[in-house]
């Protein structure tokens, strides 16, 4: 889990919402800009979120991604979103060489890419608001961020020690760059949810948490979990070789690997 903080008595003015959708909450902090035109833009990506949620849900039984797996209908007979999102996850499991899988048990399944192609989608559509100087989306401990939230101070994202319950494992800064996404998976908040795509069963590491940092909640989401299931050496080594990204590894001995360049993003 993560959360984006900006520590100032003499931040702007901030619209703030909590939204409960996809099993899991969406806090958004928008600094700056008209708000009446922050709150209507709020809306717009908050119903956005609950038609993502209707159309990829793979809980719900008419929904398009549901459907489309019982091959009752075709991409072509789905919102556009469908395909788009499709597409991503092809390209994340070319690039993770297969360690990212929209299958789970043999059935399509696009929930790995999903939650955070959306809360970036979300982010995206409050910063297009006229004014607007910062902007965060936290869904469900994956956050994106842009600009600042006051121009003297970053967004900062402490990322949770799995280890040791209420600490910190490291904090990340967004300082000096005008997007930044955090993303961690892991076995502390929801188990072993996550799948080994070679056996389609849970995926054993020595790993307990990997938090990825990059400019796109959508890839780092995704980068996240592929490392995860590829194990400590192989997903640091991993890391290391994707551009504009950098990663902090957590293992069951409470050893922790960082990509060379992580260090440049603490703070």
């Amino acid at each position: 889990m993560a959360e984006a903080v900006a520590e100032s008595a003499e931040a702007p003015a901030a619209v703030r919402h909590a939204e409960e959708v996809m099993g899991t909450v969406f806090s958004f902090d928008v600094r700056g800009g008209d708000p009446d035109a922050v709150r209507a833009a709020l809306d717009e990506a908050v119903a956005g979120l609950h038609r993502v949620d209707e159309v990829f849900s793979t809980y719900r039984e008419d929904s398009q991604v549901s459907r489309l797996a019982r091959e009752e209908i075709g991409v072509g007979d789905c919102d556009p979103e469908v395909a788009e999102v499709l597409e991503l996850a092809a390209e994340a499991e070319r690039v993770s060489d297969g360690w990212f899988s929209t299958r789970y048990r043999g059935r399509l399944d696009p929930t790995g890419i999903v939650k955070g192609w959306s809360a970036e989608r979300a982010a995206q559509t409050l910063a297009r608001v006229a004014g607007v100087r910062g902007v965060s989306v936290n869904g469900g401990g994956d956050v994106q961020m842009f600009g600042a939230p006051e121009p003297t101070r970053a967004w900062r994202v402490g990322i949770a020690d799995p280890l040791r319950p209420g600490g910190l494992a490291a904090v990340i800064s967004a300082a000096g760059v005008p997007e930044l996404a955090v993303a961690t998976s892991g076995t502390a908040e929801r188990g072993a949810h996550i799948v080994d795509p070679r056996t389609g069963k849970s995926a054993v590491t020595d790993l307990v948490a990997v938090t990825v940092v990059g400019p796109r909640l959508t890839w780092v989401d995704c980068w996240a979990t592929a490392a995860f299931a590829m194990g400590s050496r192989a997903g640091l080594a991993w890391l290391e070789s994707l551009p504009d990204v950098e990663g902090l590894l957590i293992t069951a001995g409470d050893e922790v690997r960082c990509t060379g360049g992580l260090a440049a993003r603490l703070g």
